[in-house]
């Protein structure tokens, strides 16, 4: 029935500052960027070596959310990396802060959390 995970949208405050973020800092490839007049809303489609992930929009003064990793709701979205230290190593030259390195008691695996520009909990989890 279900085949896979499509997309998750994300809405953002500063459209510029986020679609910078999610393209120069993290390197998803955009695939489409439209401007809805009617809605004075962007829509930016971002894909991830190649498999279409995040839909990040704009709206005029959109409400806040509380979203921190315990917060009821949307959680994180994790993005798998092969060298956790290499990977903290990169977000760090670009200014990115990481929470120290955890380990997933279940698997034994490394991982750690960063916020985007909105504070939205972004979590790195080693292959």
């Amino acid at each position: 029935m279900f085949n896979r995970l499509h997309h998750i949208a994300i809405i953002c405050s500063d459209y510029e500052k986020s679609k910078n973020f999610y393209v120069t800092v993290l390197g998803l490839d955009v695939v489409k960027e439209t401007y809805r007049k009617a809605r004075k809303s962007y829509k930016l489609d971002l894909a991830l070596n190649g498999n279409y992930i995040i839909e990040l929009f704009s709206f005029p003064n959109p409400p806040k959310r509380i979203s921190r990793p315990e917060a009821q709701g949307l959680r994180h979205l994790a993005f798998e990396v092969i060298n956790m230290e290499q990977a903290i190593s990169y977000l760090s030259s670009k200014g990115v802060q990481t929470e120290p390195i955890r380990i997933d008691e279940l698997t034994g695996k490394k991982f750690t959390f960063f916020n985007d520009p909105d504070e939205l909990p972004l979590e790195l989890y080693e292959k």
